[in-house]
């Protein structure tokens, strides 16, 4: 089957030009992901098989690996606001207890 694009409706044509383009899109953002991903962040810890799934399954590749292929990361836990120090016990900390005899 040869079919020519300029036999196609202008509709079709236009859907085909974004389905391209958002495959190219998320292709190009799964591989930069996976190349800056170390492989114990990566499911399985295989790269060459999530590069080869984005590669060969088309738009549904990149898809599995941004949704599936990537090991979620723990939220990081909030500290307690630490309470400030009264000035004297900083000063005292660094300069030593204030007596009566050393001058300041």
């Amino acid at each position: 089957m040869n079919t020519n694009l300029s036999t196609l409706p202008g509709g079709v044509v236009a859907v085909l030009v974004v389905l391209a383009v958002v495959q190219l899109t998320l292709d190009v953002v799964a591989l930069i992901d996976l190349y800056r991903r170390p492989a114990a962040r990566v499911v399985s810890g295989n790269k060459w098989v999530w590069l080869a799934v984005i590669l060969l399954v088309n738009l549904l590749g990149a898809i599995l690996y941004l949704v599936v292929g990537r090991v979620k990361t723990e939220p990081a836990v909030a500290l307690p606001a630490a309470r400030p120090a009264p000035t004297e016990s900083i000063a005292d900390a660094l300069y030593g207890p204030r007596d009566g005899t050393s001058p300041r």
